[in-house]
């Protein structure tokens, strides 16, 4: 089985500082009037169970990923080892795999957590986000062929080298 033990903290840093944001907003609109925070809480909830299920099979694919797929072969192609080749990989990987953020990133997680290196997950995030070749025809379509092939053509190298830089900041921190 590939899943490492979660961290011992109930409550990281971010989700402390969500909770910390969200209790001083919820604040502030109570202020405002009961009506104001209810609607606020109403929203939240409608957001949530719309995107219940893609945060659900997210979830499912990441832990998915993390026992079927073995360590060695995420170590072998992705990892420390795959240098360059293992961030290539995580890039074109990314720029093919359409999705929103919700399915995606557990997914990448629990690919750095299987072994795929800092470089890689940045290059595979960054990939997603800049060349989703799935986005591409809607682009195309809405704002103009043109624009988009060139907006492509720009941040072409983009997730290669942020995956190079972030293996080369992490060496120092």
């Amino acid at each position: 089985m590939n899943v490492k033990p979660e961290r011992g903290q109930s409550m990281d840093a971010t989700t402390f500082a969500l909770a910390g944001v969200a209790a001083v907003l919820l604040a502030v609109a109570f202020l405002q009037g009961r009506d104001v925070a209810w609607a606020g809480i109403m929203v939240g909830a409608r957001t949530l169970w719309r995107n219940l299920l893609l945060l659900l099979l997210g979830f499912l694919l990441a832990g998915l990923v993390q026992v079927l797929v073995p360590r060695e072969i995420v170590t072998r192609w992705l990892g420390e080892e795959a240098g360059f080749k293992g961030i290539l990989i995580g890039c074109v990987v990314g720029g093919l795999v359409p999705g929103a953020p919700y399915a995606i990133f557990p997914v990448v997680a629990s690919l750095h957590q299987a072994g795929a290196s800092l470089g890689v997950v940045v290059g595979f995030v960054s990939a997603w986000a800049l060349w989703s070749v799935s986005r591409l025809p809607v682009e195309m379509a809405l704002i103009d062929p043109r624009v988009a092939l060139i907006r492509y053509t720009v941040t072409f190298a983009v997730p290669p080298i942020a995956g190079l830089l972030a293996e080369a900041i992490a060496r120092f921190v």
